[in-house]
């Protein structure tokens, strides 16, 4: 993670007692942000102290809380700024892919490719968001919900291009297949390792999401040797 630059709004780096800090302060911020998470990589988020976040970024439990009235709250800018990042990176995939002919193909490998690398550089956080998200947390279901939108709606367009040339039934719904697309996509990403652990490979579980997608979005048999 970058500091913030000096574009970003005010209110979102605005301190606990209502100031704006100043770019020392933000570095602070940003070095306590970075802090935490490391700290979700190894260790369970429900786990995580303060004291423990404010002596890895080389401060105190005080400053801490100028930013942060408590670990949750820093965990949500993480997760939103997560949000944000992945929401544009994976919808881009789709939207600058090539959907037609055996290129498709190689795009629809391209955004598996991609969910997968997301979900691997973002677990920590991620591993947070879904199980708020499951315990009812409806600023955690937020944040997922942007997260996918973007990659739903790009899908949805890809399909309901596809549909016009009519390779899909009439009366299928593009964001109703995209949503499942994206279901699909977001659980085996989260669950790789369970897959491996039972002796499957990730290129396995790749290459069966790839025909998948492609199948689903453009109504057509993967090409012959995929």
């Amino acid at each position: 993670m970058s500091i913030p630059s000096p574009d970003v709004a005010d209110d979102e780096l605005r301190a606990a007692d209502g100031r704006v800090p100043g770019r020392r302060g933000r570095a602070t911020r940003q070095r306590l942000l970075e802090r935490t998470a490391e700290m979700l990589r190894s260790t369970s988020y429900r786990d995580l102290k303060v004291v423990d976040i404010a002596r890895g970024a080389g401060t105190s439990p005080a400053t801490f809380y100028q930013y942060f009235p408590e670990v949750e709250s820093a965990i949500l800018v993480l997760a939103e700024e997560m949000s944000q990042v992945g929401s544009a990176r994976l919808s881009g995939v789709v939207r600058d892919g090539n959907w037609k002919g055996r290129a498709a193909y190689d795009t629809a490998m391209a955004v598996v490719e991609e969910v997968m690398a997301f979900w691997e550089e973002h677990r920590a956080v991620l591993r947070v968001v879904d199980l708020a998200t499951d315990e009812g947390d409806q600023r955690f279901r937020k944040i997922r919900v942007a997260l996918l939108n973007g990659l739903t709606n790009a899908l949805a367009e890809v399909i309901e291009a596809a549909a016009k040339t009519g390779r899909h039934p009439a009366d299928l719904d593009p964001m109703a297949t995209a949503g499942v697309l994206v279901s699909m996509l977001a659980h085996v990403a989260a669950h790789r390792y369970g897959f491996e652990f039972w002796g499957i490979r990730t290129d396995d579980l790749q290459r069966s999401m790839a025909r998948i997608v492609y199948t689903t979005v453009t109504g057509q048999r993967p090409p012959a040797g995929t």
